[in-house]
């Protein structure tokens, strides 16, 4: 048995069992596919796939818990890789993030600025995209740190750590009746509302208080981005329900907000990556400064 053979059969697992795509993604011919799986099976003494005269149509059980052990191996040549890339040169790599767009325009600017002073040859790339996807890239490994509020379920293969906790706020025009006055949730729900589509930064805990006082809101517009829900808010479209932090004193300065603390429920922007992967120790020092700049910010 040899790393070769436990490759292949990941391989075709990836391949759908496809003897000629197989062999091109390890770059040998058809026949030595064959060959070394024949010589995997044989060594086992137990088939190791399913087939149908010679094609192959999938594992056998033996195979489907080979396949997982195949998996563990796969990622302990990952992180031998990166033991070795960190012990040659800890200094200079490459860091995705996968985060949101309310995260990496009012978060992150700070924490990167000053990670990249600490080690300017480590390249940052910012991976963004909606909370449904930022997990999966996780997983896909097309990132290795997520930062994000919503869809963090308990997952076991995850390590989550809290970041930093944050409220909504509601913006309007100066001239707006709720500029003014003791801010409620029937209030609000008198006016037509603009806030973050479904999953998007806090919806949820949106819905939930409303919902809690059997209040319906008025959603005319939803958005991923919050310069977006400002913009209609300028228009005269409705109130904004957005991040307390999206509200710019500098360039939001016609707009009134108030934040609303005591209405909606705080909600909680975490860190997450994979347990199995090991993360060199520039990727540690950038979760430091993460937590660093959470705690400014709550100060």
């Amino acid at each position: 048995m040899n790393l070769s053979q436990i490759e292949l059969l990941r391989t075709l697992h990836e391949n759908g069992f496809n003897l000629s795509k197989a062999a091109d993604s390890m770059h040998i011919v058809q026949s030595a596919v064959s060959r070394q799986l024949h010589l995997f099976e044989e060594e086992l003494g137990s088939p190791l796939l399913t087939r149908n005269g010679k094609k192959l149509t999938g594992l056998t059980e033996l195979g489907q818990k080979v396949l997982a052990q195949a998996s563990t191996i796969q990622q302990a040549k990952k992180n031998i890789k990166s033991l070795a890339s960190e012990y040659r040169n800890g200094d200079s790599g490459i860091l995705h993030v996968a985060t949101t767009h309310t995260q990496a325009k009012y978060f992150l600017p700070k924490p990167i600025q000053r990670f990249r002073a600490k080690y300017p040859g480590v390249k940052v790339y910012i991976v963004q995209s909606s909370p449904d996807h930022l997990i999966d890239f996780l997983h896909n490994d097309q990132a290795d740190l997520a930062i994000c509020t919503e869809k963090v379920a308990e997952d076991e293969t995850l390590i989550i750590n809290p970041c930093y906790e944050w409220h909504h706020a509601v913006v309007i025009p100066k001239e707006h009746p709720l500029a003014s006055g003791d801010l409620t949730l029937e209030r609000l729900a008198s006016f037509p509302i603009l806030t973050y589509s479904l999953g998007f930064t806090g919806r949820s805990n949106i819905e939930k208080a409303f919902n809690d006082r059997e209040l319906q809101m008025d959603v005319v517009l939803a958005a991923a981005d919050t310069d977006i829900i400002k913009t209609y808010v300028r228009l005269g479209l409705g109130v904004g329900l957005i991040a307390s932090m999206a509200y710019d004193p500098i360039a939001d300065t016609d707009l009134v907000v108030r934040n609303l603390p005591g209405l909606i429920p705080s909600s909680m922007t975490k860190i997450a990556y994979l347990r199995q992967n090991y993360l060199p120790a520039y990727s540690r020092h950038f979760i430091e400064e993460l937590l660093d700049a959470a705690q400014e910010m709550n100060a």
